[in-house]
């Protein structure tokens, strides 16, 4: 029986003709309604080159299994997301999101745009698609098209108060993804309520052929384009996206790239600021992750609300925003969750929010964030190819453990000092290690011990001679 190793713990994705290919995607199609059984899939798709071919496929496969699908066109993924909730109906996005240009996958949701994981059946979709074992359907589903996108906008739009939106000037960097036709259209919503938001669009139209690289903003070489645009035109703000445009990378007015870690409390502080709905409970609960916690802890904590500590990743994420019924969750890596979008991730609706901050603060952006900058400076993620994940870490643990005040697992190893913190992880996919270090307004004590911990680190590099 054939290895499928396109399977991953949350989603599937894998290199084009060696891990992932049509006759794959049709078997996952096959194995997706075997397994669920559902009336309808709701199918999208990126801008890439491989995806139309690949969502056919998934799409006959589906169709072979007796299930309807609904082909939404090009889309990111959080359009997916709202039409699993909208429409009531499971979804696919065929996506490879920021992976190099020939690498492919899916991202899988139930009706109301539930997460599929390993836990939830994707481990079991994948064992039904290397069998490969599948009867006559007794029908054959039927492929309808469908566009979400007015209704999509509609709801972005919920997010702000048009009156409260004063003139700006913006650079959005689509990267050549999927995210240009959501800015185009939330661009005509804007003028018909006279909202004065101009857009300074850069790689903006979809190219598959990517000709200025993946689009992932979370790569310092992927900011510049972004940063010199900002300058170039005296914007307010520069806004960048990954492939499928799940996340998004804010620019002050100077062009600096904002980590995702201030952006965090930035949108918490904005959430817990809101007049009470009437059928909330007091306090309001935020989601955070364990890399870097302390600016969101207090800005939370000073804001009457609950932080609340989740594992690193959308499925550990977006189980925990349900379980609290939290209004917002967010990631340092860009990802941002609202409950009112289905407990799910936008990559739209954070630089939306902000927007409107600028506009009701009469403030800047980097003034929005300087004083948390200054509060918790941090080393922003610092990633490391090592040979061994388990002994490096449990070295790092054996020099510093002693001192800590507090030792959290939830995600690697969080070690709390007095004046410093810092986070070590394994990636769950690769032998990586990712270092996020924290201080309390001392900015050079956060470098110092962030150069300890690579100090120790260093026997374990992968040597690149």
């Amino acid at each position: 029986m054939e290895r499928l190793t396109c399977f991953k713990a949350y989603d599937i994705r894998g290199e084009l003709g060696r891990e992932l290919n049509q006759d794959i995607a049709y078997r996952i199609g096959r194995a997706y309604g075997k397994h669920f059984r559902p009336q309808a899939v709701a199918v999208g798709g990126d801008v890439r080159l491989s995806t139309p071919s690949l969502k056919m496929a998934l799409a006959q496969g589906l169709m072979d299994a007796g299930v309807d699908v609904i082909d939404l066109g090009m889309t990111g993924t959080e359009e997916v997301y709202f039409a699993a909730q909208s429409l009531h109906v499971d979804g696919i996005e065929v996506t490879a999101s920021h992976n190099p240009i020939n690498y492919n996958g899916m991202k899988l949701v139930r009706a109301g745009a539930i997460p599929v994981s390993g836990d939830t059946g994707l481990h079991d979709i994948r064992r039904l698609a290397e069998a490969g074992d599948f009867a006559v359907p007794d029908r054959i589903g039927q492929l309808s098209h469908h566009s979400v996108l007015n209704d999509y906008i509609n709801h972005l739009m919920s997010y702000i108060t048009p009156s409260e939106v004063k003139p700006l000037r913006l650079v959005v960097n689509a990267g050549n993804g999927a995210a240009g036709h959501v800015i185009d259209a939330l661009e005509v919503q804007l003028n018909q309520h006279s909202i004065p938001i101009e857009f300074v669009k850069i790689c903006h139209e979809p190219d598959g052929l990517f000709p200025y690289g993946i689009p992932n903003p979370l790569l310092p070489e992927c900011r510049a384009a972004t940063s010199q645009a900002v300058r170039a035109h005296q914007a307010d703000m520069g806004i960048a996206w990954d492939g499928d445009f799940d996340r998004c990378f804010l620019f002050d007015e100077q062009g600096r790239f904002i980590e995702g870690y201030y952006i965090v409390g930035l949108l918490a502080e904005a959430f817990l600021q809101q007049p009470e709905l009437p059928h909330e409970s007091r306090p309001r609960k935020i989601i955070h992750d364990p890399r870097l916690v302390w600016n969101t802890v207090d800005i939370v904590t000073a804001n009457g609300g609950q932080a609340i500590q989740s594992k690193t990743g959308h499925a550990f994420i977006k189980e925990r925003m349900r379980h609290e019924d939290a209004v917002y969750g967010g990631e340092m890596s860009a990802h941002h969750y609202f409950r009112d979008f289905a407990y799910c991730d936008s990559g739209m609706i954070p630089w939306l929010l902000v927007a409107q901050l600028l506009s009701v603060k009469g403030r800047r952006l980097s003034e929005l964030v300087a004083e948390r900058m200054q509060a918790y400076p941090a080393s922003g993620e610092i990633n490391l190819t090592v040979t061994d994940t388990d002994d490096a870490i449990a070295t790092v643990r054996a020099v510093f453990e002693p001192d800590a005040v507090a030792l959290d697992q939830t995600d690697g190893i969080s070690l709390c000092f007095a004046d410093w913190r810092f986070n070590l992880r394994a990636s769950n996919t690769e032998p990586v290690l990712r270092l996020n270090v924290e201080s309390r307004g001392d900015p050079a004590l956060m470098k110092r011990k962030t150069a300890e911990v690579l100090g120790l680190l260093q026997p374990f590099f992968v040597s690149t001679s």
